[in-house]
């Protein structure tokens, strides 16, 4: 959108499509940042409306999933989880892999659940999936209230501390490449969407299945020792390195390799621009599609 003078036409501003589709448009974004906010308040306001429990569904679904996880996981199938209790080792690892799956899940249906607005008024597409993602960071922040709460708990009935405050301070950059890897695959499957409706419905199966070789109930380095002929499905899966990070830096438990990380934040990085790519090219002509 280009800003005109009064002495060139009539109007202030121009909209025309965009010529570079890697732009992010960032200044547009900040001349829109009172929507963003809007379209966060809607989406954390609405999501629990008319439920009975509301927002405790946010406290209910990691507690239940953890649970299942040391039930299953750990009591049944034996899987050991070191010096750190199987329920708060499970938890550490459901807290950054659900903000994940939040940003993609609610991404990925970017084009077809807001049709209705984009064809009838401008704004920065991109502003849509951005909210989704700074929406999911209050979920995200409620849960980490939880994993405190019993990592407070534990160390009550004599949980050895392992946690380093310095390492710490990369729990929000992982955040960062987390949400970043969640965003470039859900604008990719969006903007296949509009024309391939059935991708709506595998998202849901797909990671089911992903969050199988993703480490989240069990230690990376377990598949490695039990079933070394899968050890490249994890080896080659950054989102393993996410949550096995995310529970080093919480728990002390696992490993923090820097090859990971690098790797990780790397294909994190052409992920998102990749997906940016796909989505500004699919904005242009996706409602002649939906």
């Amino acid at each position: 959108m280009e800003k005109r003078s009064f002495a060139e036409g009539e109007w202030l501003y121009e909209i025309g499509p965009k010529n570079n589709v890697f732009s992010l448009n960032l200044k547009e974004v900040w001349r829109y940042r009172d929507l963003l906010l809007l379209f966060v308040k809607r989406d954390i306001v609405t999501v629990y409306k008319q439920t009975i429990l509301g927002p405790l569904w946010y406290f209910i679904q990691p507690l239940f999933t953890a649970i299942t996880f040391t039930i299953i996981f750990n009591n049944v199938a034996g899987i050991q989880t070191g010096k750190v209790p199987s329920f708060l080792f499970n938890l550490a690892g459901i807290v950054v892999w659900n903000y994940f799956t939040s940003c993609l899940n609610e991404t990925s249906d970017t084009f077809k659940k807001n049709a209705n607005i984009f064809g009838k008024v401008y704004f920065p597409r991109i502003i849509t999936p951005m909210s989704i993602v700074i929406t999911n960071l209050v979920k995200l922040g409620i849960q980490l209230l939880i994993f405190i709460f019993f990592y407070v708990f534990y160390l009550l009935k004599g949980m050895e501390a392992n946690l380093s405050w310095t390492l710490l301070l990369l729990y929000p950059f992982l955040v960062v490449v987390m949400g970043l890897l969640g965003l470039g695959l859900g604008m990719i499957i969006s903007s296949m969407v509009t024309k391939y409706r059935d991708l709506t419905f595998l998202v849901s199966f797909g990671v089911q299945l992903l969050m199988y070789v993703s480490a989240v109930m069990y230690p990376m380095g377990l598949i490695k020792e039990k079933l070394p002929q899968f050890g490249w499905l994890i080896e080659y899966n950054p989102l393993a390195y996410v949550v096995e990070s995310s529970r080093y830096l919480l728990l002390g438990e696992g490993s923090l390799s820097l090859g990971g990380f690098v790797y990780t934040i790397l294909v994190s990085v052409v992920v998102f621009f990749l997906g940016l790519v796909v989505f500004n090219k699919t904005e242009k002509s996706f409602i002649d599609t939906v």
